[in-house]
Formats: C-alpha cells, sequence, structure tokens
C-alpha cells in the first residue's frame, strides 16, 4: 500500500511553522518554496539543477498541459514525473485561475467554465470533475480544487457569489478525487479581503475535510499591505494541523511576510521569469545585471552565494552574457535566484526551529536597506 500523505509540524515560533509534508515521492520541508514548471519544465533549467538549489517539490500548470501535449499523451508516457524527469513530488493547480484570466475568452456557469484556447482558439470545458481527471492522468502528488479566482479589487455581492461557488466546486473536487492513497487534495480558501467570508470559506472547506488547504485570491493586485492585512486572520481560520499554501507569492519579502503569519507553502514564476530578464534577487535587493556600471565588476553577484552564476562568474561576464543575447545568461541568473529563493527557506527553517526567526527576520530587512554596494 501507499504511503499515507502527512503533515508534521515540528516547531513554531510566533506565527511562523516548521514541518515536514510527507509523501511516498519524498518529503516536503517546510516553509517551502515550489519553482514553477508551467509547461512540465522550470524555465532555463535542467531538474536535477532545479533540486540542486534545495526545492523539494515543483509546481505544474494543469492549464497549459491540457491544451499541450495534453493530460491524455503525458498519461500514456507514463506520467508527469517520468515525462519532465522529476521524481520528487509535484503539485498542480487547477487551470481555474488561468481559465479566469482569459476575460472575453471564457464562459462561467455553475456547472464550470468553457473557454477557448489562447493556442488555437480550440473550446473546451473544464469542471471540478475534469480538472480532477487532468491532474488523475498526469501523476500530481498534491491537487488542487477547481475554483474561481475573480480578480481585485472586487464588491462584496461578486465576492460573495464567487467564494460560495468555490465551495460548491470543492465538494464536487473532493467527491470526484475520490479514495487515492498517498496523493492528496487541498482545498483552496477564497473570500478576497473580507474577514467574514474568508471565515464562511475555512468552514465550509474544513466541513468537507481535506488534506491541506490553500489560501487563493491574493497576489492579484491588491498590494502588499493588503495581503499581509489578510494574512493576519486568514491562516488562523484553518486546520493547526494541516499544510497551508499561499498561491502565487512572490518577492523575497512577501515570502518572508508570510511565514511570519503562518503559511507553510508558496510558488511563484518571478525567480525564472526575472532570471531570463537579467534581474537578480541577492540579500540585499534586486541587481539589473544589464545597468552598465557591471560590465568592468570583476565581483560576484553575491559573495555569500554559493550558486554557479556567483562561485564562478563574475557580473562584468553575467552583464556581457546578457547584453550579447547569449542563452548562458537566462540559465545563469535563473540558477541564482532559485538558489537565493531556497537559501531564504532553509534560513527560515532553522530560525524557526531556534526560536529566531524575529531576530532573523530583523537582519533580513537591514540587509535589503542597505542595498546593492558599488564597487570600490
Amino acid at each position: 500500500m501507499a504511503q499515507d500523505f502527512g503533515f508534521t509540524l515540528n516547531a513554531t515560533d510566533g506565527k511562523a511553522r516548521t514541518g515536514v509534508i510527507n509523501t511516498p515521492r519524498g518529503d516536503i520541508r517546510t516553509p517551502a518554496f515550489m519553482p514553477v514548471g508551467t509547461a512540465a519544465t522550470v524555465k532555463a533549467m535542467m531538474p536535477e539543477s532545479v533540486r540542486e538549489t534545495g526545492a523539494d517539490i515543483l509546481l505544474g500548470n494543469t492549464y497549459h498541459l491540457m491544451l499541450r501535449p495534453t493530460a491524455e499523451r503525458i498519461d500514456r508516457l507514463g506520467g508527469l514525473h517520468k515525462f519532465m524527469n522529476w521524481e520528487r513530488p509535484i503539485l498542480t493547480d487547477s487551470g481555474g485561475f488561468q481559465v479566469m484570466s482569459l476575460a472575453g475568452l471564457r464562459k462561467l456557469t455553475e456547472h464550470g467554465v468553457t473557454f477557448k484556447s489562447h493556442i488555437d482558439g480550440s473550446k473546451h470545458e473544464l469542471t471540478p470533475e475534469r480538472s480532477m481527471e487532468i491532474q488523475r492522468l498526469l501523476g500530481s502528488d498534491i491537487v488542487m480544487c477547481f475554483d474561481e479566482c475573480p480578480a481585485l479589487p472586487a464588491d462584496r455581492d461578486r465576492i460573495a457569489e464567487s467564494m460560495r461557488l468555490s465551495m460548491r466546486w470543492a465538494e464536487r473536487s473532493r467527491v470526484a478525487f475520490g479514495d487515492r492513497p498517498g496523493h492528496a487534495l487541498f482545498g483552496i480558501m477564497q473570500g478576497g479581503l473580507e474577514k467574514d467570508f474568508r471565515e464562511e470559506s475555512a468552514k465550509a472547506l474544513t466541513d468537507i475535510g481535506f488534506e491541506g488547504y490553500a489560501i487563493g485570491g491574493l497576489a492579484v493586485g491588491e498590494g502588499q499591505e493588503a495581503m499581509f492585512g489578510c494574512l493576519e486572520y486568514a491562516p488562523d481560520f484553518l486546520p493547526q494541523d494541516k499544510p497551508r499554501y499561499l498561491m502565487g507569492v512572490g518577492k523575497p519579502d512577501d515570502i518572508v511576510g508570510a511565514v511570519k503569519r503562518g503559511i507553510d507553502m508558496m510558488d511563484c514564476v518571478l525567480p525564472s521569469r526575472s532570471g531570463r530578464t537579467g534581474q537578480a534577487w541577492t540579500r540585499r535587493g534586486q541587481i539589473n545585471i544589464k545597468n552598465a556600471r557591471h560590465a568592468d565588476d570583476p565581483r560576484p553577484l553575491d559573495e555569500n552565494c554559493s550558486c554557479p552564476a556567483c562561485s564562478k562568474y563574475s557580473r562584468a561576464y553575467l552583464h556581457h552574457v546578457f547584453r550579447s543575447n547569449e542563452m548562458i545568461s537566462g540559465m545563469l541568473l535563473t540558477w541564482h535566484n532559485l538558489h537565493y529563493f531556497q537559501q531564504i527557506m532553509q534560513e527560515m527553517r532553522d530560525a524557526i526551529a531556534a526560536g529566531t526567526f524575529e531576530v532573523w527576520e530583523a537582519d533580513f530587512h537591514a540587509m535589503r536597506a542597505q542595498g546593492d554596494i558599488e564597487p570600490s
């Protein structure tokens, strides 16, 4: 029999938590940052290189994979893990967020969503049942409920209508998911920035019962202050003994602030997307390697970073390959960014376990406030 999915909370420091999610494909240390492999690849990275950065789990995208190469084809080829050469856990989103972003190309009903592919205009339908089927065909270790995510700002009536539809879809997702030992289904809390709706959503989800819970509908335009305001209370509505996943977040200071408020898992395309455009995230903030001031700089991006970009190459070289449009430029900066994000996660896990998270957080912000130091 497959090993059960489980979560062990090892330590807390204030609301910050550290623990381990157990899956048959390996343990996931929390708090965890999940690199995004939208189309069965983390752009500009080999899977083994992603693992070397410290990632325990990747995220795949249901919407993109259902359109190309299709979930059925991936299933025939042995499942997503084999297809993309990643044997550790994979979480797949439900496809709901991408479909809701299609605006005029979609039609929403109680049953689900019909939409036209952004690739070729072909017509498709996503329902809770179809989303569960696709994610089963992919072989996802952690499956997300199908939900609707309205953009913010929105009025209370629209948020309430959307949240309650998502809760009905969550119940249908739970039924369609069935009994799958070793796999987990996460419910998604919605409710915008309305505390009473967040509480109502959390109660509906916990009454259904899930292996983990996500907080959706944030990082959709509301700003960091509003997001943190919601996170002051939203995680507290969810079970203490289940992992909590904040979807689509984010920048390093967003991640630290989320962990401070009780979040266990996060994902974002930012490290890889920034890397491909010449943006490096470091402990002193963001660096644009394309700026002329780096052209003669022999220093590494970050002297305290052990990634290949920092340990083997100078800023001058990185500047050169970006200005020359060489492919290695995005590869090296993506590797650095993913390494840095995973370094943050490990430092937070260590600080929470030691009961020194507040000190670590103060040092994190103080270092970033210094900014990048000019060469002498």
